[in-house]
């Protein structure tokens, strides 16, 4: 007997419209979203492409109302800054994740520590960058390469901390329970079995921390500022790409707003690259 003798011709009309009007809203919304976004991109691709060339990598940024000038002091000063910055929050970062998730079942330091985290997670980024300003830029009285990285990191840890507790809560138990049963203890057990079964997972979210920090502007106008010197002293005001994009995208001056569409393309491409790749070992470490 069929499925459809016995129901209502009225009532499974109802539901196939239902269902029709659901699928047409969802593709609606869909197509609404995917349209701004092409959009943006064309726009963006368009314009930054038009604005990079050799210059733009070789020559500091130019002064008001100067001609041609480039990116390199900013380029520059983004490796520095967002490499410390990976440097101090992945080992901070993943040490946290081991602890929370091997050693703070029942703790409550590591609840707190996870509520912190969390409030961490969703804090604004201007908000950081304030009171990184307010414990260190105020009291050395000067804008520094190191105060931008350590607001960085006090964005990227958190992000390293639940990705690496999330990831080794996923290693099967009886793995941990294989190596107690040869006498390994707790640490070596962590280290040597737990860490090294998620390591595609951790990487993910060391990644992901360095995808989120790349593109932040608010936390540098308190910490590093600028610099339209070419400089890698870390302990004094830096150029960066993101406060260099925001300063040029508002000037009077047309090469300015030029080099502004060229480092937004450029990061653009960096934080896209970083998504790829995180996408890319996670779906390697699932299938695995």
């Amino acid at each position: 007997m069929s499925i459809h003798s016995n129901m209502n011709p009225s009532i499974y009309g109802a539901r196939k419209r239902a269902n029709f009007i659901g699928m047409a809203l969802s593709m609606f919304a869909m197509s609404l979203g995917m349209i701004f976004l092409l959009w943006i991109l064309g726009v963006l691709l368009f314009k930054g492409f038009s604005s990079v060339n050799l210059q733009m990598f070789i020559a500091s940024t130019p002064a008001p109302g100067s001609e041609g000038g480039g990116l390199a002091n900013a380029i520059m000063g983004s490796l520095l800054i967002v490499i410390s910055c990976t440097l101090i929050s992945t080992p901070i970062g993943v040490m946290a994740g081991i602890y929370l998730s091997e050693y703070g079942a029942r703790s409550k330091f590591a609840s707190v520590t996870r509520f912190v985290t969390d409030i961490m997670l969703s804090a604004p980024s201007i908000v950081i960058g304030l009171f990184v300003y307010a414990i260190l830029v105020a009291q050395v009285r000067h804008f520094s390469g190191w105060a931008g990285t350590i607001s960085l990191a006090l964005i990227a840890i958190p992000v390293v901390v639940r990705t690496t507790e999330n990831m080794l809560q996923l290693v099967p138990g009886s793995l941990r329970e294989a190596a107690y049963a040869l006498g390994a203890p707790k640490w070596k057990v962590a280290f040597s079995v737990t860490l090294k079964a998620a390591q595609s997972g951790v990487v993910t979210g060391i990644l992901l921390a360095l995808a989120r920090v790349s593109g932040e502007t608010a936390p540098l106008l308190f910490t590093a500022l600028n610099n339209q010197f070419f400089s890698m002293n870390m302990n004094a005001p830096m150029a960066n790409l993101p406060v260099v994009i925001f300063q040029f995208a508002m000037s009077p001056y047309e090469n300015w707003v030029n080099l502004a569409w060229g480092g937004a393309l450029l990061i653009t491409f960096v934080v896209l690259g970083l998504n790829i790749i995180t996408r890319v070992m996670f779906r390697s470490k699932v299938q695995g």
